[in-house]
């Protein structure tokens, strides 16, 4: 790639696409963990499940244009599927409230997250800002959902989503580059 520059903007569209993937990877395994040890008892087990058929969606989408835009995934997949399944698995152990807790915070940071993509965006990509705005709308929905079912019940909510965030972060900030 002759003359490309970091920060041009085919690496800032990657990125956006590379970082999202991920996250919808990481999403999907975090469910796996949960439903792993909640099994499908339940009402939060069967809204779990509901969530993670639409990540799996949402993650397919990605899969594909990642495939049909040459975008390298993150070197970190790997250790996303295991940080993913072992948060998912821990929250999943504390009790259906933590679950849901890991995903109000996960969720609320998703959501700025896909909202600073869509504003740099602008209508440079209809496709892809179209993809994150549908997607944008369904992490929305989880997030409502978690809450409506007592996530801010759980033990240590507020100690519990700050580092459930502030781990997003430095996910969305680390798989953005790496």
């Amino acid at each position: 790639m002759s003359g490309w520059k970091p920060g041009d903007r085919r690496e800032g569209r990657d990125a956006m696409i590379r970082v999202d993937q991920a996250g919808e990877y990481g999403a999907t395994r975090i469910y796996a963990g949960q439903l792993a040890v909640m099994g499908d008892r339940g009402p939060a087990a069967r809204a779990i499940a509901a969530m993670a058929n639409q990540e799996t969606r949402h993650r397919a989408f990605f899969d594909r244009l990642m495939a049909e835009r040459a975008v390298r995934p993150t070197l970190l997949q790997p250790f996303w599927n295991v940080a993913g399944f072992a948060l998912g698995a821990v929250t999943a152990a504390m009790g259906p409230k933590a679950a849901m807790a890991c995903t109000a915070a996960v969720e609320t940071e998703i959501d700025r997250h896909y909202s600073a993509q869509l504003d740099a965006l602008g209508n440079s990509d209809p496709e892809l800002s179209a993809a994150i705005a549908d997607f944008q709308a369904d992490e929305l929905e989880h997030r409502d959902t978690a809450l409506a079912s007592g996530a801010e019940d759980a033990v240590a909510y507020p100690v519990l989503s700050g580092l459930i965030r502030l781990g997003c972060r430095i996910a969305i900030a680390t798989a953005t580059r790496i």
